[in-house]
């Protein structure tokens, strides 16, 4: 009887330790970023490539502002709402409206000109169409083209996970991870899930944002469209995350260890 409760209390002492060191901080080897293979390595130069220029495809939506000295001019070519002030223009909403859609097939209509192909076109590449075609119609004139769908999708093990409009030309992983609030501790930074639309459909790539090398990776730079998925690690699948009742299983092993004890000394 006695070499039995030795032993119950031996196992229960080695579950408390388990317990313990499993409820413990995630390994900060796993929360690092751009971590160096060789820690001699102080200081390194990465070259990152040149991100592939977008090439609008159908659906898509595209900004286009002509700026004339004539202000009749400005009203005629110009898509407006409103009275065209700044304010419909400060929004989400009034640029969607304000911009034109991509057809099906690859075009857009603009005023005066008419139908114009832009499909497989890069931004720049539209607007010197564009200024070619108004320049035939009016001089003195300077045509403004952005992309309006720049929008990237954060999921996962994000701690502001959502939908998020992007105002810029370059903007790569890091960025966006910062706009999304970081990656949670239990988020898995060396399998981080990038799926990119393209013309024969979705592909996925596979980042390891632990390892300095994802500063050299073709998918350092963003696309429109781009979804992120962070996985999570081990820990949280097993159930170790914040929201597992430690104090209610560590209270339990501890009354269960305190009630051998107190049966050997009876």
């Amino acid at each position: 009887m006695k070499q039995f409760q030795k032993l119950l209390t031996k196992v229960a002492f080695l579950l408390l330790v388990i317990i313990i060191a499993l409820s413990s901080c995630v390994p900060q080897k796993k929360i690092l970023y751009l971590q160096k293979k060789q820690e001699k390595d102080t200081a390194s130069v990465y070259h990152h490539p040149h991100p592939p220029d977008y090439k609008i495809q159908p659906r898509d939506n595209v900004y286009i502002r002509l700026f004339s000295l004539d202000e009749k001019s400005n009203q005629f070519f110009n898509k407006q709402s409103g009275q065209g002030s700044y304010n419909d223009y400060a929004n989400d909403a009034s640029i969607y409206l304000n911009s034109y859609s991509v057809s099906p097939t690859g075009y857009i209509d603009f005023p005066v000109v008419g139908r114009i192909m832009i499909k497989d076109l890069t931004v720049t590449q539209v607007k010197d169409v564009l200024q070619k075609l108004v320049d035939e119609y009016l001089k003195e004139t300077v045509v403004v083209v952005k992309m309006v769908n720049f929008k990237i999708t954060m999921v996962g093990e994000i701690n502001r996970p959502g939908e998020f409009s992007i105002y810029a030309e370059k903007f790569n992983v890091f960025e966006a991870i910062s706009v999304a609030g970081d990656i949670t501790e239990f988020g898995n930074r060396s399998k981080v899930i990038l799926i990119r639309q393209t013309p024969d459909g979705s592909r996925v790539y596979k980042l390891n944002m632990n390892s300095d090398t994802f500063l050299n990776s073709d998918q350092f730079y963003l696309q429109p469209n781009d979804i992120i998925y962070v996985q999570p690690l081990a820990y949280k699948r097993w159930g170790f995350g914040s929201t597992f009742p430690w104090a209610i299983l560590l209270a339990g092993l501890s009354a269960g260890i305190l009630l051998i004890n107190y049966v050997k000394t009876m």
